[in-house]
């Protein structure tokens, strides 16, 4: 008997030995991180795991205020949803997208904080998903009931939520390496591929099939990390099932028409042909994809760096609302197609968005947003505007549930994603920092060496940024290559290698530096920014400074309103504001080659590390305009903009203005008529 036990327990070891083996042999040819596995297309850029980089200066600030504003309370603060009544939690409440939502931005946010108290919050939606498992391979809620308790909803298996949760599983499977997420997946996937000939995308509702890239590509992760053939066949499947975007942005007027989509199935679904370009790279992913983001620039997109969706798409006037749902899901948009295509105009468009739409969007609180924002936007109250849904007229002003919950639930996952972004590494076993920022990131590099990179700088304000390496004391030196971008706004940017200069280099494209480095070297990016404009409707213009749009500073006041009508839809609670400066201003046309000499810059001396806010502006730009005394408010909002080559209108005498960074302001005027001096 003894030796049947030792022979059985030589058989068990050496079969697992066996399976460690194959499993081995499944991995795809990174060394350093998984990468793409073949036939899937090798992408540039790899991402780190979730706590490799942290965040420091004034982006760990607004991580903190995450914290402690609605991201860390929100169970607290908007308890109705997310308590342990939630659907996701096994309870008769929510089980639709709501707590996957909020989850989805407090995980990454816990790990990049590594915060104890936050962990332990998300803890229990990964047990439950987990443990939800069923037979046939289905996961989450099973009982049939709506957003709020109570309500009775026939479609607890709808495909859309557990898009959501998907994402959340990969997330903390980067962090802690949790192989549960891995058997979860594998049988979830069975289960899509066994019933979406059945039960396709869109058989409970419509969102699943606009939104399809999300689950697309986590199934190409598990794919990279299992090798399981039969994912790529659900992958095939999830595309054909998926609301077409390839042919939309290729063959219709899509982008033209107002009402043709809804503003966030659009920001989260146009990444999908980019998705599936790494199973399929033929040209016509990548053409639709730059075809799409120019027709939303041509007939959309306004000049914080987002488009009119309020709800549907509804055009370019500076009145009309941008979603706070669509600035978030358009940056993890942005961040996906950046690591598979390597172009670097996507990392200028999500800087754009983050460092304009975003901190608009939030109050200083990290806790009270708006649903909607407008470029121009220069009285918030409680009343009906020029949008496609109205709630109740809520949707301008700045509270916890104003507008819509979902944006309640979703705007947390902006700046942790983006912290997650910040630094990549290379298929070519190097880094890359491609979004700028000040944080630290740790990595595996060549061989497997691990470096520690600080990056110290006060971008997007600045135009300096410097990075020490630090490496093990038991590495003398190593050989990587360190890729750093230089945006297209910069004319010319500059690198140095421990005081020497390496390389300049002129905009819209990436520096690579490939050296033997050892620990203490310093390389210094600048990139010099300088004054320029953009058009928008009307002729209207704005006025840029590197990645940040700069604004009329309106001097405003505050109202707290208590909601005794609608407290349960739209809070207890929100905030109305008013002007008490002038808003109707002109800037004075100026050549190209002279806006340096009409638009001076001026640091503030402002040292805060929460620069988001008139008081913490760290820059200004003073000029000169003119106001329009016809130009008044309309329906609570600026009037119509006056085209600005009608020279004709009357105009009151030069006066000095002030713009501040778009991210800094409530009230603004972004986009601005021009007259002649």
């Amino acid at each position: 008997m003894h030796n049947m036990k030792n022979s059985y327990k030589l058989l068990t070891a050496l079969l697992v030995i066996s399976l460690h083996a194959v499993c081995q042999e499944k991995k795809p040819l990174t060394e350093n991180y998984t990468g793409s596995r073949a036939p899937l297309r090798q992408n540039p850029f790899i991402e780190l795991p979730l706590g490799a980089i942290k965040p420091q200066g004034w982006l760990k600030e607004m991580l903190v205020r995450q914290k402690n504003g609605a991201t860390g309370n929100l169970d607290k603060l908007y308890p109705l949803v997310m308590n342990k009544r939630n659907g996701w939690l096994g309870g008769d409440g929510d089980q639709w997208e709501r707590g996957p939502y909020w989850i989805d931005g407090l995980l990454p946010l816990a790990y990049i904080l590594n915060d104890k108290e936050l962990i332990a919050k998300v803890q229990p939606w990964i047990e439950y998903a987990i443990k939800s498992q069923q037979p046939d391979g289905y996961f989450g809620p099973s009982k049939d009931y709506g957003p709020e308790p109570g309500l009775q909803r026939d479609n607890s298996r709808d495909w859309w939520p557990k898009m959501v949760m998907l994402k959340i599983l990969k997330q903390y499977y980067s962090a802690t390496g949790d192989q549960r997420i891995i058997k979860l997946m594998t049988n979830y996937f069975k289960y899509q591929l066994k019933e979406l000939p059945a039960k396709p995308l869109d058989h409970w509702s419509f969102w699943a099939r606009y939104r399809a890239g999300d689950n697309l590509m986590v199934v190409y992760w598990l794919y990279n990390i299992t090798g399981n053939k039969s994912l790529l066949d659900l992958a095939d499947l999830l595309h054909q099932q998926s609301y077409d975007f390839t042919d939309a942005f290729l063959n219709t007027p899509l982008l033209s028409q107002a009402g043709s989509i809804h503003g966030v199935n659009l920001a989260q679904g146009m990444k999908e042909p980019i998705i599936y370009y790494q199973q399929h790279p033929e040209q016509k992913y990548l053409a639709a994809t730059t075809r799409g983001y120019a027709d939303l620039r041509k007939f959309d997109e306004m000049a914080h760096g987002l488009f009119g969706g309020d709800e549907a798409l509804h055009g370019n006037d500076p009145t009309q609302g941008s979603e706070l749902c669509t600035a978030v899901e358009m940056m993890f948009t942005l961040e996906s197609t950046l690591t598979i295509t390597g172009d670097v105009n996507y990392a200028d468009r999500l800087e754009k968005i983050a460092f304009n739409a975003l901190p608009a969007q939030v109050a200083d609180n990290l806790t009270d947003r708006q649903y909607f924002q407008q470029a121009n936007q220069v009285m918030l109250t409680r009343q009906t505007h020029n949008f496609d849904v109205n709630h109740a007229g809520t949707d301008v002003c700045y509270g916890l549930l104003t507008g819509y919950p979902c944006c309640t639930s979703n705007m947390h996952q902006g700046w942790p994603k983006f912290t997650q972004n910040l630094w990549y590494a290379t298929a070519d076993k190097g880094i890359a920092a491609l979004i700028y920022s000040p944080s630290e990131v740790k990595a595996k590099v060549a061989n497997g060496t691990e470096i520690f990179f600080k990056e110290e700088t006060n971008y997007p304000f600045d135009e300096g940024i410097r990075f020490t390496l630090t490496l093990d004391k038991k590495t003398k030196s190593v050989n990587f290559p360190f890729q750093l971008r230089i945006p297209a706004w910069c004319k010319k940017g500059s690198v140095k290698i421990n005081g020497q200069v390496y390389k300049e280099a002129e905009g819209n494209q990436l520096v690579t530096i490939s050296r033997e480095w050892k620990n203490g070297d310093v390389v210094e990016l600048n990139l010099p920014m300088h004054i320029f404009t953009n058009t928008w409707k009307e002729n209207s213009v704005s006025v840029e400074r590197g990645p940040i749009t700069y604004a009329l500073k309106i001097e405003g006041t505050s109202k707290q309103i208590k909601n005794t009508k609608d407290s349960i839809d739209y809070g207890n609670a929100y905030t109305e504001i008013l002007p008490i400066s002038p808003w109707n201003y002109a800037l004075i046309r100026t050549a190209d080659n002279k806006l340096a000499d009409n638009y001076k810059v001026e640091e503030t001396g402002q040292q805060s590390t929460y620069p988001w806010s008139l008081k913490n502006a760290p820059i200004l730009i003073k000029t000169s305009g003119k106001r329009i005394p016809s130009w008044q408010l309309y329906n609570g909002m600026t009037g119509p903009i006056p085209y600005s080559v009608t020279y004709q209108l009357e105009t009151g005498s030069t006066e000095d203005i002030v713009l501040v960074p778009y991210g800094c302001t409530q009230l603004r005027i972004s986009q601005f008529p021009v007259v002649p001096k």
